[in-house]
């Protein structure tokens, strides 16, 4: 009988060659952006374009992008005590998200606006936030805070006089010393507690006069982002009714202010940031605003962390569609790259136009703010509406716009290495801080009611597009019907916010966008000509015009 040989493989042979994948998207400025750039230019801060593309070619380095990924698996760790028992309340965060606080805070991200004279200054820190949103999100949260504390402390300015300075710094040091030691500092925020949520009049928390010029608190607080921040404005029930107050972490003589950290978040996504539970038992602390306006003190900030959530959403659909783009140009599927397919062209082209309608709007509400701080009273009636619109609509449009992208990756997408599950899992956050859609429906109509210089604010903003496209024109005549305010107003809010948020970007486009742009937008959000997915739009778009606006 013939000899048998035993089977063997042949570990070393090759059974193909990895061909057909798109390369890592590194190496790149992730500031080079028509749209971003073009809005820069418009709102006022072209002097910051090469600063904005120095940040882009840091965002777009491996190096970089390695820190975001290694700051979102290593998150956070609580500390409650030390070694020896002592309790620390201390949160142990991974090398790099202090790599990501620097470079954000370095370059003028946190409040170092507020200390910039120059015109634009809060046009060319939102660019910068869009320019960071893309590469991490969750190390903004406290840059983010940072900048909106400033002008809810100017109530009361002997603590302004000490700590706007700091807050203004571009220095960043992470670690809990005595703030006035410091070189920069970070602030946060304490608004919401288990027994209230969104209704902050519920607050349990209460505040007692000390008789030496500051308070003590006793009570807890249910959502505190960033809690190794310096400071936090904190609201408290006191005689007066609601209050605002300052609270340290460590007090002027070095000693811990009384800050104990229940547990943090285990949260959907965000998990380089370290949200918290803290408790206050005989915390010391100082009152910000008049006693008992509370909520009229904290909501300046609240304004502003609402604009960044608006400008951090238009930067997640923005990195979204980059990430598609980048695959489809260079994947094949039947013969043709992904990018010359009729219907990928349609998805591609569609994301690029809600892409472009966010940033745009988003860019312009950051005009808008710097030119009320410089004292525009028009400028400061149309933010106060239009905030709340387009808080409501850029932040519902991420998580769907995220999706589709995901989805033009197929399982690419999928898996973690490619990044897009980091951004899926971020996109709803937006939508729910600093006011769900309902809240920010609902303060529309407040706003209708109260203010109404802001509805005049906002017809000159849409008007200023009148008689250039007819359907933006016919959806403005509709849209002024229904703001008159009925009894079911609050029934029909989000109808009402939703149409108020597309006249505004059809207005914007219509302005200041190329006619690809602007009018796939009036066909498809303002005519309804499309289904109601993404990559629907009509047969007769101009794609290529759309398409020649994709990020790099």
């Amino acid at each position: 009988m013939p000899e048998t040989v035993a089977p063997r493989s042949n570990p070393t042979a090759a059974t193909h060659e990895v061909t057909n994948q798109a390369p890592p998207l590194t190496g790149h400025d992730a500031a080079d952006d028509a749209v971003l750039l073009e809005g820069l230019r418009r709102e006022g801060a072209e002097w910051h374009t090469e600063e904005l593309h120095r940040l882009g070619r840091l965002v777009g380095s491996a190096q970089a992008q390695e820190w975001a990924e290694q700051a979102n698996t290593n998150e956070p760790v609580l500390r409650t005590h030390d070694r020896y028992g002592n309790r620390v309340d201390e949160v142990d965060f991974h090398p790099a998200y202090h790599h990501l606080m620097n470079a954000s805070v370095s370059a003028g991200l946190a409040g170092a606006a507020w200390a910039d004279e120059r015109p634009g200054a809060h046009v060319a820190r939102a660019a910068g936030f869009m320019v960071m949103s893309t590469l991490e999100a969750g190390h903004l949260c406290p840059v983010s805070m940072t900048y909106a504390v400033v002008p809810a402390l100017r109530h009361a300015p002997d603590l302004a006089k000490t700590y706007e300075p700091l807050l203004t710094s571009r220095v960043y040091e992470a670690g809990l010393r005595t703030p006035a030691e410091k070189p920069g500092l970070l602030a946060g925020m304490g608004m919401t507690e288990k027994q209230g949520g969104t209704d902050v009049r519920a607050n349990t928390t209460a505040a007692t006069e000390a008789g030496d010029g500051t308070w003590r608190l006793r009570g807890h607080k249910w959502f505190t982002s960033a809690p190794m921040n310096d400071l936090f404005l904190v609201l408290a029930q006191t005689p007066g009714g609601l209050s605002c107050f300052l609270v340290p972490r460590v007090l002027p003589d070095g000693s811990r202010n009384t800050f104990r950290i229940q547990r943090l978040k285990d949260k959907l996504g965000n998990r380089s940031n370290a949200s918290s539970e803290p408790e206050f038992d005989d915390t010391v602390a100082w009152l910000v605003g008049p006693e008992g306006k509370g909520v009229r003190t904290i909501i300046d900030m609240v304004t502003m962390t609402r604009l960044d959530c608006v400008i951090g959403s238009a930067a997640g659909i923005r990195a979204a569609l980059a990430q598609a783009a980048h695959h489809v140009r260079h994947r094949s599927v039947f013969g043709a790259k992904l990018i010359d397919q009729p219907l990928m062209r349609n998805v591609i082209g569609d994301l690029a136009v809600e892409s472009e309608a966010a940033t745009t709007l988003g860019l312009r509400l950051a005009g808008a703010a710097d030119r009320a701080q410089r004292g525009d009273a028009q400028e400061r009636a149309f933010l106060r509406l239009a905030t709340a619109v387009s808080k409501y609509w850029v932040c519902k449009r991420q998580p769907v716009a995220v999706a589709e992208a995901l989805e033009c990756l197929g399982g690419n997408g999928y898996v973690e290495d490619s990044g897009m599950p980091r951004m899926y899992r971020e996109a709803p956050l937006n939508g729910i801080w600093e006011g769900s859609g309902n809240v920010n429906a609902l303060d529309l109509l407040r706003a209708l009611a109260r203010e109404p210089e802001s509805l005049d604010a906002f017809r000159a903003e849409v008007e200023a597009a009148s008689g250039a496209d007819r359907r933006l024109d016919a959806a403005w005549q509709e849209l002024r019907g229904e703001l008159v305010l009925t009894e079911d107003a609050p029934l029909r809010a989000r109808r009402l916010i939703e149409r108020a948020a597309l006249v505004l970007q059809g207005s914007l486009l219509v302005r200041h966008a190329p006619t690809a742009v602007a009018d796939a937008f009036c066909a498809s959000r303002l005519a309804g000509d499309r289904g109601l997915a993404f990559g629907t739009l009509a047969p007769d778009t101009d794609f290529a015009g759309l398409l020649e606006r994709l990020p790099a």
